[in-house]
């Protein structure tokens, strides 16, 4: 038997030791957010764990643990059936819940009982989404980020994609939110993760990087969907970032967004319930006129009036008042969306970000 107590600090500091990372939690909160690979193995689903909280509130809290018991032992026995049956004796996994109590207590005894080196997380979750969030307080200081401005369509991510594929560090932080920041930018299928698990992810991407060299990131707004960027980074990437402002052609924006947008166009109803979120901003009587644009299939020339009238307007306003020093950034001209225009820019934004 061999079953030990590790602390957040001591499994952060060497994440590998350990050839699994179990969350004992049920599916909700597991999908809320959880540990980096973590796999998800319920001592109880969320039924069961409603049951045994009602049963502590209203009866006891023995015959919550005598229910909880037996569902306990149900489940841990079918993930032992399903997961077993092929992990040698050296196998060594971690084993956490919220706050390293009961349901990972049990789970790892009967673990440790088989035979394997098993850890218990203590605090569980929540102590490690105590450091989580302390970190991100502190982690973007450690980054020199090249900020990409630019206004909407222009290019921005599917800059950040190539600089990737060229090898560069990324923070593309509408890909983790799944959402491209504006009241359209839904993606559809993908829907957005919670707040805790979008904080991990940052986190996550955050810890990958090397100090040394650049970040490329795109300038951001507070929110982007429902979710909020960290309050850190947003400053550091504000203050300290080097900006570089992307500028693309209209007509070549507009050719963007209709490829980036055209899923719209089998709904129209939906993009106009969209643009009803524009009616107190824009007035009915214009939101109407974009709204027959799109009933009537004019996509190229309801992109080109949202830009002139509603986005640039907004984005440029935003920008002054967030990038200090937005006047006197660098352009970096990209001709379209296109693979050939996108690597030129690459190079000639890697030449921009190299250290003074």
């Amino acid at each position: 038997m061999s079953l030990r107590q590790v602390t957040p600090q001591e499994y952060l500091a060497d994440p590998s030791k350990f050839d699994a990372v179990i969350d004992a939690r049920s599916p909700s909160e597991f999908a809320e957010d959880c540990l980096p690979a973590a796999l998800n193995w319920p001592v109880l689903d969320d039924d069961e764990r409603r049951i045994v909280g009602t049963l502590y509130k209203q009866v006891s809290a023995l015959e919550a643990r005598k229910i909880g018991a037996a569902m306990a032992g149900r489940r841990i026995a079918g993930h032992l059936d399903a997961w077993m049956a092929d992990k040698p004796r050296e196998w060594q996994p971690l084993v956490y819940c919220w706050r390293g109590g009961q349901r990972s207590g049990s789970l790892a005894w009967f673990l440790s009982q088989i035979g394997f080196r098993t850890s218990q997380l203590q605090g569980g979750y929540k102590a490690f989404r105590a450091i989580v969030r302390e970190q991100l307080q502190t982690l973007p200081q450690r980054y020199r980020f090249t900020v990409m401005a630019g206004r909407t369509g222009s290019g921005k991510t599917r800059l950040l994609q190539r600089l990737a594929a060229h090898g560069e560090q990324v923070l593309d932080l509408e890909e983790l939110a799944c959402h491209r920041g504006s009241i359209l930018g839904a993606l559809p299928g993908r829907p957005q993760p919670a707040q805790k698990r979008f904080d991990t992810l940052v986190w996550e991407a955050l810890q990958r990087f090397d100090p040394a060299r650049t970040v490329f990131v795109e300038s951001e707004s507070a929110r982007i969907g429902a979710l909020r960027v960290p309050e850190a980074l947003l400053l550091h990437m504000r203050e300290q970032g080097r900006v570089v402002q992307v500028d693309m052609p209209d007509s070549a924006r507009v050719a963007l967004l209709l490829e980036d947008y055209a899923f719209f166009f089998e709904d129209p109803e939906a993009f106009c319930r969209l643009l009803d979120a524009l009616v107190e901003l824009q007035g009915r009587e214009r939101v109407s006129q974009w709204q027959a644009l799109a009933r009537s299939g004019q996509w190229a020339e309801l992109f080109a009036r949202l830009m002139a009238d509603h986005y640039d307007p907004l984005y440029d306003r935003s920008m002054r008042r967030n990038f200090q020093t937005l006047a006197a950034a660098p352009r970096l001209p990209l001709i379209d969306g296109g693979v050939a225009a996108l690597d030129e820019a690459v190079t000639a934004i890697q030449e921009l970000a190299r250290p003074d």
